[in-house]
């Protein structure tokens, strides 16, 4: 199995990584491994926004409606997407 070393850990958060480990009867590497898992799991369910696909179909639909009429703005519509449009970065040219 792969290992990692960890360099320059701040003396706080090792003490409150052993605290931790005594309070769950663990080492201090598999409280080490239970954290980086869970902080780990928590990063892909926010990057993939995770919490949005539990919902049914018909529940995502409902919620759309109820946001639907809500913005109000006295631009037209080609003038928000135009702002839009001109309010984004300049990323990097793609040839397709």
């Amino acid at each position: 199995m792969p290992s990692l070393t960890v360099r320059n850990i701040p003396d706080g958060l090792l003490d409150r990584i052993r605290i931790l480990s005594i309070h769950e009867r663990r080492s201090i590497n598999n409280e080490v491994l239970a954290i980086l898992e869970k902080g780990v799991e928590s990063q892909i369910v926010t990057e993939l926004n995770k919490p949005q696909s539990i919902l049914s179909k018909s529940t995502q639909i409902d919620l759309w409606k109820d946001l639907c009429g809500k913005w109000t703005d006295d631009r037209k519509t080609d003038e928000i997407i135009e702002d839009i449009y001109n309010a984004r970065t300049k990323g990097r040219d793609v040839n397709l």
